[in-house]
């Protein structure tokens, strides 16, 4: 297959352009097969369950990174630094990004351009964002750029609720497959009417508002201050008074919030960085009796399979479903559903 970017090979960001979407699939689909099964001991095979694609192949990523400088010439350059090099290339289009970003590069160099010289600077990282309304845009330029009045937030609707994000926020960049992930941990036999779900690693509470009606009360831990605030917003946006969300590390807070909920029947959702999770925390969920069901949300296969394979001693790997979150890049989005062993 012809790629459909100039820079493919070059610019490090995508992988599989030059092959068909169903081999692509099945590339992801047996690496993560083959790192699991080799890392944790005695994992059954029949867990595995088939990758789910992505609804877009191309134009999907609501969020581009992009650096801006100015060169020896003068000239402002607007781009990716190419992979394993010092080079800069200039950026006109990504295939992967949404159509309105690419629509908005012109308007982004030349707004940038007039930013930069009135600050007299030299370099940014910039950030540009579109939500599901179409609407974008751009910061990385001066202190608190990227910070957004809550009437300009962006948005996307998931299981009829409407999550908020903004340029200052982790958001996940693929918005037309979180449905899917949503409607999967939701259709579990594991909810209750007196269900207590902890969102941890919660970031704006994109699951803990999308999925806040399965549960009695809802729980949510992030320790980054701009996400919070996010969450606060959604939280008082839908009038939920059965949602709470608590500022700080999970690996501190969970001990005390499980202990104040004991006896309680919980169900939690882990969504950690790409670097997993912190031993304290692994501990603190083994030893808790208070959570029945855990569902691991894991954007690296490497940092997962090192945390089931620590976890696996008292929680029973049931499930273990692939997203593809990033088509045509080398990334994959694993949920893996534990029970209580």
């Amino acid at each position: 297959m012809t790629p459909l970017c100039s820079l493919f090979g070059s610019c490090g960001g995508c992988k599989y352009q030059d092959i068909s979407y169903e081999e692509e699939l099945s590339i992801k689909e047996k690496a993560l097969r083959d790192l699991l099964t080799g890392t944790i001991e005695g994992l059954d095979p029949l867990v595995f369950e088939p990758l789910v694609p992505s609804p877009e192949l191309y134009y999907y990523r609501n969020r581009l990174d992009l650096t801006f400088r100015r060169d020896r010439e003068g000239r402002w350059r607007m781009g990716f630094m190419l992979e394993n090099t010092h080079k800069l290339e200039d950026v006109t289009v990504c295939p992967i990004a949404r159509k309105e970003i690419n629509d908005f590069l012109p308007k982004l160099r030349e707004e940038a351009t007039v930013k930069a010289v009135a600050g007299e600077y030299r370099n940014a990282n910039l950030t540009v964002r579109v939500g599901e309304e179409g609407k974008v845009a751009w910061g990385g330029i001066g202190r608190r750029s990227l910070r957004m009045d809550p009437e300009n937030y962006f948005s996307v609707t998931i299981r009829g609720r409407r999550i908020f994000y903004s340029l200052d926020t982790f958001f996940q960049a693929n918005l037309s497959i979180l449905g899917k992930v949503a409607d999967t941990i939701s259709a579990g036999s594991v909810w209750k009417p007196e269900t207590v779900f902890l969102d941890l690693y919660s970031g704006v509470g994109l699951f803990g508002l999308a999925l806040a009606d399965l549960a009695k009360e809802v729980v949510m831990i992030e320790s980054g201050y701009d996400s919070v605030r996010l969450a606060k917003h959604n939280i008082a946006y839908h009038k939920l008074e059965h949602v709470k969300v608590f500022e700080g590390q999970v690996e501190k807070l969970l001990p005390e919030i499980l202990s104040a909920l004991r006896g309680r029947h919980c169900v939690a959702l882990i969504d950690p960085p790409r670097s997993g999770l912190y031993p304290s925390a692994i501990q603190t969920l083994n030893q808790s009796d208070g959570i029945s069901a855990l569902f691991y949300l894991s954007c690296s296969p490497e940092s997962l399979s090192r945390d089931l394979a620590s976890l696996k001693d008292r929680w029973k790997i049931e499930r273990i479903i692939p997203f593809d979150f990033f088509p045509r890049t080398r990334h994959l989005e694993t949920l893996v559903c534990l029970g209580r062993l």
